[in-house]
């Protein structure tokens, strides 16, 4: 009783079946079986009996739990029938952060939520014993009761779904922002210490950016990717050739927006039976590859210089063996996966002559892809 009350920092009267169900998960299996006789009888000369069905499905789910038979999600379903458990995903996909993840807010609004279902207990709204025999409509309920807490304005103003939603945003974001100048500074390290600078190759960079003025006018894929990339959708193209390659090359390594939207999209999206466009298929493909392959794929071609074959199954087996970032040993489906993402990269260098017909790298390229990696990971001008 007392590490119960201790881990739950209340006393026995005020203790409730989420309190007591935490207590005992907190603990080795075997131990908490042993205690839960004692525990019982101590609640009840405490005045706070809890009900049999509880106890019953404690000794259930710690009998499976030592057996090997447990799962994550029954173990989490059973916490949460003690009635004031947030759900850990509601039916809208609300996912609350784990535990030793959750920010101020999210622990703020956690915090909030379990008080507010303990009122609601006590009030009688939820029926504890009901979810624990896995009443179906008391589930419902109990779902929905929280579905309506998560969207309703509190006094201050703020809804706590979104409140949670936007601190998990500033959160991922703020790590992006972290891995891309740590990247764009590993990069310019490895750039400055080349033995030779790749020189501007002006007539191959011309010739490429008059192939990109046209490609870029005409309907369909290529086109659609590689201005959606460039973010040249609902803005002219720049004048100067060397602002145009570089936003197309930039864009590839860190895709501006996304495709512009017409027709059936929105069903199209929806259609969880139906396959992706190339178009899509080839943007998800490039969001998909982190930074750190970004900078190890490219650093090395930027050390080995144009002539070195620069093809998706290369460019994995680079970035597998670079020196420049941390990796595990890559097992073949990680190359495989790689290899994957690379496809769509090495067929769009192609287009902009980064790399040849044979995926060989070009002077262009040489000089071109440093350049785009940093002004993708460059913050964006004031």
């Amino acid at each position: 009783m007392d590490f119960v009350c201790a881990h739950a920092g209340r006393p026995a009267p005020a203790l409730t079946r989420r309190d007591v169900a935490r207590a005992l998960l907190a603990v080795p299996s075997g131990v908490a079986l042993v205690a839960l006789p004692d525990l019982r009888r101590e609640m009840l000369a405490a005045g706070n009996p809890l009900s049999r069905a509880f106890w019953e499905s404690a000794k259930a789910v710690l009998s499976s739990i030592e057996a090997g038979q447990a799962t994550v999600g029954d173990v989490q379903r059973w916490l949460e029938s003690t009635g004031t458990e947030p759900i850990l995903m509601t039916p809208s996909y609300f996912v609350w952060p784990e535990e030793d993840e959750r920010g101020p807010v999210a622990t703020e609004m956690y915090d909030r939520l379990v008080a507010h279902l303990e009122e609601r207990v006590a009030a009688g709204e939820i029926d504890p014993d009901a979810l624990v025999t896995g009443d179906r409509e008391a589930r419902r309920a109990y779902e929905e009761l929280q579905e309506q807490w998560l969207g309703t304005p509190l006094p201050d103003g703020r809804v706590p779904g979104f409140a949670v939603s936007d601190e998990q945003d500033e959160e991922l974001f703020n790590a992006w922002d972290e891995e891309e100048a740590f990247a764009l500074s590993e990069l310019q390290r490895i750039m400055a210490e080349l033995p030779k600078q790749p020189e501007t190759p002006v007539e191959e960079l011309e010739a490429a950016a008059a192939r990109l003025r046209v490609l870029l006018a005409l309907p369909g894929y290529p086109s659609n990717v590689l201005r959606a990339c460039a973010g040249f959708e609902d803005r002219p193209l720049p004048d100067d050739d060397t602002e145009l390659w570089l936003s197309v090359a930039a864009g590839i390594a860190g895709p501006i927006s996304d495709l512009s939207e017409g027709g059936d999209v929105l069903e199209e999206f929806v259609d969880l039976e139906g396959e992706l466009s190339q178009e899509d298929t080839v943007l998800a493909n490039l969001c998909a590859i982190q930074h750190a392959d970004w900078l190890a794929g490219v650093a090395a071609l930027a050390r080995m210089g144009p002539g070195v074959l620069a093809s998706p199954e290369r460019m994995a087996r680079l970035i597998a063996e670079s020196e420049d970032i941390d990796v595990d040993e890559h097992a073949e489906d990680d190359l495989d996966t790689t290899e994957s993402l690379f496809a769509s990269v090495v067929t769009l260098w192609g287009y902009l002559g980064v790399v040849d017909e044979d995926d060989v790298l070009t002077p262009l390229g040489w000089w071109g892809l440093p350049k785009a990696l940093e002004r993708a990971w460059s913050p964006p001008a004031e």
